[in-house]
């Protein structure tokens, strides 16, 4: 049996491990990913890792601005895949490509489809304080993540899970799910099941000031906004008109005070009033240096009780 013929679009590190899975199972002909971006300091040009991995496999890569065009839409309808696989792909695609492969096109999403559609799935499901997450493959539709689920796979949120471990996680869930799928379509043993409308909701993209912490919030909604945007874009707040980024924290419900203050400080770290509870810092990024433990931060600094976060 001759394998699929496939189109794979990615171009985050969530989506490397699918088209590791796509190449060893499928004749990929063509990798679609975003056109290289500036980067860092010096701004430098940079690939995506999706990019870097097809080269490395030898493999086509094309990078559209916008995939949408007349002319992309004929080069893809020239290819003629059996079907287009997108994971993490950054761009909408039209009908007119939606309806290009004979098997249709296939999404694999960072949630349990129908909650969490949208941009940012892993961060919000651990800034909304979420116990359980995963992954679901689907038929994709004109909508956003509206399509036909096909099969899902299921993970424990714990209470100090980062998004950056979470994110690991399910990159491995998905290309594991994403093998399952490709081998259901293949075999035309696969279902799709209607998504219900009526639980969902929506993960919007992530702005500099959902990572402002507002120090009214309850100590577990601070602690899960600053787990749920590390490694990016880190939650942050002001001290003496300074922004400070904060990694790491832990929950203190006993101890109490005004919303931002310091109330005490330690060795290995120091506490901060919630509106609800208090939050131990346990590693902050003072502005222009790198991140540290905050003991260190406060034997640096001298921050003391009294004073007040914004």
């Amino acid at each position: 049996m001759s394998k699929l013929k496939t189109v794979f679009m990615g171009t985050p590190d969530f989506a490397v491990d699918c088209l590791r899975v796509m190449a060893e199972k499928t004749d990929v002909v063509m990798v679609v990913t975003q056109p290289d971006r500036p980067k860092g300091r010096g701004q430098k040009l940079t690939p995506s890792p999706v990019k870097v991995r097809a080269l490395e496999y030898g493999l086509p890569v094309w990078q559209p601005e916008k995939i949408k065009t007349p002319d992309c839409v004929a080069k893809l309808e020239k290819l003629q895949p059996d079907l287009i696989v997108v994971v993490a792909f950054g761009q909408i695609l039209s009908q007119k490509i939606l309806d290009i492969p004979r098997l249709g096109c296939v999404n694999v999403h960072a949630s349990l489809l129908p909650r969490y559609r949208g941009a940012a799935p892993i961060h919000w499901s651990i800034i909304n304080g979420e116990t359980e997450t995963g992954v679901t493959t689907m038929m994709m539709d004109a909508g956003l993540d509206t399509g036909d689920m096909l099969l899902k796979s299921k993970t424990e949120i714990t209470s100090d899970m980062t998004t950056a471990e979470l994110h690991d996680k399910l990159a491995a869930m998905g290309s594991s799910l994403l093998s399952d799928t490709v081998d259901g379509l293949a075999a035309g043993t696969l279902q799709g099941e209607p998504q219900d409308g009526s639980l969902s909701n929506y993960a919007s993209m992530l702005t500099k000031e959902t990572a402002h912490i507002d120090w009214n919030k309850s100590a577990w909604e601070i602690h899960n906004l600053v787990r749920g945007l590390n490694s990016w874009p880190v939650a942050w707040t002001m001290l003496d008109g300074k922004n400070y980024k904060i990694w790491r924290t832990r929950v203190l419900a006993d101890k109490a005070g005004k919303p931002g203050d310091v109330l005490e400080t330690t060795k290995k770290s120091f506490v901060v009033a919630a509106g609800q509870g208090a939050v131990e810092i346990l590693e902050i990024q003072p502005p222009s240096r790198k991140r540290m433990a905050a003991g260190d931060f406060v034997r640096g600094n001298g921050i003391s009780t009294g004073a007040v976060f914004e």
